[in-house]
C-alpha cells in the first residue's frame, strides 16, 4: 500500500474555490477535471456536490495516488481516476462521456504554452455550448504579474523548466477565441490566485 499523498496548498484552497465553482456548476452533472494532482480537489468537491458525477484525470504516473483518496472516499459519484495527457491524442476517448464541464486547477504554469493551447484545443472540443471551463491558478496580465510573490515563482518555474511558467491572461484568451471559448469571469482568489471562468459559446 502506497501512502496517500497530501497538498498542504490543495488543503487549503479547496474550500475558496467550491464557493466560486460550486454555483457556476449548479445545473451541470458531469465534471471532467484535467490534472487532478494528488485528488483531493476531486473529493472534497464530488462530496460537497453530491449532483456531480466528479471525473478525476492525470497523467499515469499520478493516478495510484489518486486512486487512494477516491478508495477511501468511497463516494458514489467519484469513479476510478483516467489517464489523460494532452501530449497523448485524448479528445476521443472522453468525447462520448458526455462531460458539461471542465475543472482544472494549478495546471496552466506547469505545462508548456504549446501544451496549454492543446487544453484549450481539447477542452473547446469536448463541452457542448453554454457549458463552463473553470481554470484556477496564477495568472499574469500584459506579462504583468499581480504581486511580487508570483513573480518570483514565474522565475523560479522558468529556472528549473524554461517551458513552464505563470501564463498570461492575453495569451490564453486567444488559445479560448480559437476553441469557440469567452472569459465570462475572472475571479479574484487568496493567495494571488485567480478563478477564470471560461464559457462555450453555442
Amino acid at each position: 500500500m502506497m501512502d496517500k499523498p497530501f497538498s498542504p496548498s490543495s488543503q487549503e484552497n479547496q474550500q475558496p474555490i467550491l464557493e466560486v465553482i460550486a454555483p457556476r456548476l449548479a445545473s451541470a452533472r458531469s465534471v471532467l477535471e484535467i490534472g487532478s494532482g494528488t485528488g483531493q480537489h476531486g473529493v472534497h468537491f464530488a462530496t460537497a456536490l453530491p449532483h456531480l458525477r466528479w471525473q478525476c484525470t492525470d497523467v499515469p504516473g499520478h493516478l495510484p495516488g489518486i486512486r487512494c483518496w477516491i478508495e477511501e472516499a468511497r463516494l458514489p459519484n467519484l469513479p476510478a481516476p483516467l489517464a489523460l495527457d494532452v501530449d497523448d491524442d485524448w479528445i476521443d476517448a472522453f468525447r462520448d462521456a458526455g462531460y458539461d464541464a471542465v475543472y482544472s486547477a494549478n495546471t496552466a504554469h506547469i505545462m508548456s504554452l504549446a501544451q496549454v493551447e492543446r487544453l484549450f484545443h481539447g477542452v473547446g472540443a469536448l463541452l457542448p455550448g453554454d457549458s463552463a471551463f473553470l481554470l484556477y491558478g496564477p495568472f499574469s496580465v500584459d506579462g504583468r504579474h499581480n504581486s511580487e510573490s508570483n513573480a518570483r515563482f514565474d522565475q523560479m518555474l522558468r529556472r528549473n523548466d524554461p517551458l513552464s511558467g505563470v501564463r498570461d491572461l492575453r495569451d490564453l484568451e486567444g488559445f479560448a477565441r480559437v476553441a469557440g471559448l469567452v472569459l465570462e469571469a475572472e475571479i479574484a482568489m487568496p493567495v494571488n490566485n485567480r478563478t477564470l471562468v471560461w464559457r462555450r459559446q453555442p
